[in-house]
């Protein structure tokens, strides 16, 4: 009997698996996997839960790989939803619940898609399943540890493909190969406290902090490349904390986010960064001190043979041939581009992180056959 992917992704919606949570749902998975036998192991670090299943010998020809996430993020006022967060009600066709579209149908149909692919038709190869704990969190123990999980134990796979939701619209209208980078800093201006009327015997931080954060947002990085949009800076925060009108502060604080293309990398935007708080601090006379996080860089999969296998699978299905594009915020698969080449798809994402997240169960099996479909032709 075909595995019901839209049942399991209610399965794993009734598992409270708001990171670092594991909540049941891997122990669910693996049972399934297991049972159509995918040799499973857990890979467990730093308090975050995962998975690594493999069906077919190691080393044995081509390797395809699914990766995708079992944690979401937080329901907010569980008082705000129409239907129970972690209830899996379906309504009129819909299926409701934390995870419903990011990311859980989406493993449902992977994890699906396998079973059967593997039992009806086993393949020459193998199939790698590798499923994280920890993709909505600070994703340095999910999975990074199932690629170095991969790396210390001779594993490897040929051709990934990450489940996350990525149709803006309409079933199958996009697909995902490469993502900006993404990163983060934070400054702070250190001047000299005083008295709002005696400016003189001050050295107030806060017009430096004005005219460093103009100047980065003002800058114009690029005008985007073939593959990507122009990059962005956007300025997050200003903060102070200073609540009387006659004293000038001793520090304050300025935090920007920037999504950059592949004309950049996080240490070429960390240099230009520096450079501009060094600019200003000498006009000024402060000091500004800079901390850096860079969450993902730049990548990108060059149009080739695993986006015009999915893009064919897609059209197959759906009737829609999906864009190939790089928008959007970051993924799991910044990690896994170092190990195969790696590109996205899944569901429409519209309703992701909200409250009622939900997703028309037709669609979960529509992603079933796609992922099938995928499958099948890769090991014909």
């Amino acid at each position: 009997m075909p595995t019901d992917a839209a049942r399991l992704t209610a399965d794993l919606i009734r598992c409270p698996s708001v990171t670092p949570e594991e909540g049941g749902a891997l122990v669910l998975l693996e049972e399934l996997l297991r049972g159509a036998g995918f040799d499973c192991t857990r890979v467990d670090r730093g308090g975050v839960s995962n998975l690594f299943a493999r069906w077919g010998d190691k080393g044995h020809g081509r390797t395809f790989g699914f990766n995708g996430h079992t944690d979401v993020v937080p329901v907010g006022d569980a008082a705000a939803w129409t239907h129970a967060p972690f209830g899996a009600e379906v309504i009129d066709g819909v299926l409701y619940g934390r995870g419903a579209t990011d990311m859980k149908s989406g493993v449902a149909a992977f994890a699906a898609a396998a079973v059967d692919f593997v039992t009806e038709t086993p393949p020459d190869g193998a199939v790698i399943i590798a499923i994280t704990g920890d993709e909505e969190g600070d994703a340095v123990d999910g999975t990074t540890a199932l690629l170095d999980y991969m790396t210390e134990t001779g594993e490897a796979m040929s051709a990934c493909l990450v489940g996350e939701p990525t149709c803006p619209d309409v079933m199958g209208d996009m697909m995902k190969i490469g993502r900006r980078g993404s990163m983060s800093a934070w400054f702070t201006v250190k001047g000299k406290q005083g008295h709002s009327a005696y400016p003189h015997r001050a050295k107030n931080p806060l017009p430096a902090i004005a005219r460093l954060m103009d100047r980065l947002a003002s800058h114009e990085l690029d005008r985007g490349t073939d593959h990507f949009d122009a990059s962005t800076l956007a300025v997050v925060t200003i903060d102070t904390g200073n609540p009387a009108t006659n004293v000038i502060p001793a520090e304050c604080r300025g935090t920007v986010n920037i999504r950059f293309n592949d004309i950049h990398t996080g240490a070429s935007l960390t240099e230009w960064l520096q450079a501009e708080a060094d600019a200003v601090a000498a006009d000024f006379g402060v000091s500004i001190e800079m901390k850096v996080k860079v969450s993902g860089e730049a990548f990108l999969t060059p149009p080739g043979a695993l986006s015009a296998l999915v893009s064919k699978a897609v059209e197959a299905e759906t009737g829609v041939t999906p864009e190939m594009s790089t928008t959007g915020g970051t993924s799991d698969a910044r990690f896994i581009k170092s190990h195969c080449p790696v590109v996205e798809f899944g569901l429409v994402g519209k309703t992701m992180h909200q409250v009622d997240e939900c997703v028309p169960v037709e669609q979960i099996h529509q992603l079933k056959r796609i992922y099938g479909r995928i499958l099948t032709d890769y090991f014909a």
